[in-house]
């Protein structure tokens, strides 16, 4: 890491490495969708936290879980069209 750019190339290492780190090129709804995906999988990951969340919404952990995968299938909607991402009228 004492070379210039070692730094750098620790960052690209790492988003080549783990999906959903973002890019320079990465959108915000691509941001924005990695981040929900990661918050569902982190709710279904932890039986402790599905459970509080069940609770919370008067369901089972069974259904939560089941919502929230099916949820992470487009967790922010449709990929927006190119026009309106850039804030373009048509």
């Amino acid at each position: 890491m004492s070379q210039p750019g070692g730094r750098a190339l620790s960052v690209e290492v790492l988003q080549a490495k783990h999906i959903g780190t973002g890019h320079s090129d990465v959108s915000k709804h691509e941001w924005v969708t990695n981040q929900h995906r990661d918050t569902l999988a982190s709710h279904v990951g932890s039986y402790d936290h599905l459970l509080f969340l069940a609770v919370g919404q008067n369901e089972s952990a069974g259904k939560v879980r089941a919502d929230a995968l099916e949820k992470m299938l487009e967790p922010c909607g449709p990929k927006p069209k190119k026009a309106e991402a850039e804030g373009i009228e048509e």
